[in-house]
């Protein structure tokens, strides 16, 4: 699958808000202080750790709106597999716009590429099944376009961007309707003709329900291995399926073993580790 990067349009402003709280009202008082206002260098980004690399495009901006002329040649892409050690790209310029965009690039590139890395091991758990690993909308306030573009650079895909996406019936909506059947013609009722519609269901009863009525994505929440068998019989076909909730990776393969299409993961996005990244000087 190719990897489409975000318009600069769309990472710009997370990255310049990032750089503004940084910065705060003084600027950077220690590179000012101490380094010279003409000295130049260069700088390895080096990963301290195996995993895939996301959120390249973030940190050279980060660099580039603290100063325009420092330029980050790249050795590898996002999506790309690293080993300890590797080299990810060479950052040279003027010393203290380096010093002073470190840290922002380096939180973007370590948190986006932490979220790809625990995607890749995911997709890879479940190798060899027809489910593919999708995200949730659990992330980071004022983050979501970049984590979502981090778990397609770990092989995974995107489950809704916002509420306005799809319609997707839970639990709540369900008890306040009176039942999955009155959820789901409501929904048909006030849905446009572009909009699918998906609900949770806890219990094979409530499927057998659902099937009754027909919906296009059916979320099967929190239900054992052989739960999940057996719902995938009784769909048959006829919907898409999706599991959820409280996979790991000691247990994601068990749940795609299932048969079922997507396995959706919120604690890729909201939990995953950053991943070590380092900057350092190049000799």
């Amino acid at each position: 699958m190719s990897l489409a990067p975000l318009p600069r349009i769309v990472i710009e402003p997370m990255v310049r808000a990032a750089l503004v709280e940084d910065l705060g009202l003084a600027g950077d008082i220690t590179s000012a202080a101490v380094i010279p206002a003409d000295h130049q260098s260069s700088f390895l980004m080096v990963a301290r750790q195996p995993g895939t690399i996301a959120g390249l495009d973030a940190a050279e901006l980060a660099f580039q709106l603290v100063d325009p002329t420092i330029t980050m040649t790249r050795e590898v892409e996002d999506g790309t597999r690293v080993r300890t050690g590797d080299r990810i790209a060479t950052i040279s310029g003027p010393s203290r716009g380096i010093l002073t965009g470190e840290r922002t690039a380096l939180n973007f590139l370590g948190h986006l590429s932490g979220i790809a890395t625990v995607t890749t091991s995911l997709v890879d758990a479940v190798a060899g099944t027809k489910a593919s690993i999708a995200c949730t909308r659990k992330t980071t306030p004022g983050l979501r376009a970049l984590e979502k573009y981090a778990v397609r650079a770990g092989g995974g895909m995107n489950h809704r961007f916002a509420l306005s996406d799809a319609i997707l019936i839970k639990d709540n909506h369900v008890a306040i309707a009176g039942g999955v059947v009155n959820a789901i013609r409501r929904a048909r009722a006030g849905a446009g003709h572009m909009v699918k519609i998906e609900i949770e269901v806890d219990t094979l009863e409530q499927l057998r329900e659902v099937m009754q009525e027909g919906v296009d994505a059916v979320l099967l929440d929190n239900m054992t291995p052989s739960q999940l068998r057996e719902a995938v019989s009784i769909i048959d076909g006829r919907a898409i399926t999706e599991a959820s909730g409280r996979v790991t990776p000691a247990t994601v393969a068990l749940v795609a073993s299932s048969g079922i299409d997507l396995v959706s993961v919120g604690w890729c996005t909201h939990s995953a580790p950053t991943l070590d990244i380092g900057l350092d000087a190049k000799d």
